[in-house]
């Protein structure tokens, strides 16, 4: 088999060792969890989720006031609402008692109207 680099099996071989050993190394050059250093990015860190908490509550308070009000609000048209049609019942109601009694008027007015007539005539 032909190689485009030229490598031969035994540099394929110590360049993958050598990475190996490479990452290896890295991995133990990592500070460990007690260094001040790592301790200060995980303070850091935790006081960033604790403001991003925070916010997010402060903006579901924010969101559930806002749902409050709307509903109060809604309530309130709600029972305006139901106060102009109880308002317009008493209305029409009242106009109701008013034409009747006018009608009754106009009844007796006529009756009276006859009775005058049959009056003359006798």
């Amino acid at each position: 088999m032909s190689f485009p680099n030229k490598q031969g099996v035994v540099d394929r071989l110590e360049t993958a060792a050598k990475a190996r050993s490479e990452m290896l190394a890295r991995f133990r050059a990592r500070p460990s969890a007690d260094d001040p250093a790592v301790l200060a990015r995980q303070s850091a860190r935790r006081s960033v989720i604790d403001a991003r908490e925070a916010r997010a509550a402060e903006r579901a308070a924010i969101r559930q006031a806002e749902i409050a009000r709307a509903a109060a609000l809604a309530e309130a048209e709600r029972l305006a609402e139901i106060e102009r049609k109880h308002a317009e019942q008493l209305a029409a109601q009242e106009r109701a008692k008013a034409l009747q009694a006018e009608q009754k008027a106009q009844r007796d007015a006529r009756y009276l109207a006859r009775k005058a007539k049959a009056q003359k005539r006798r």
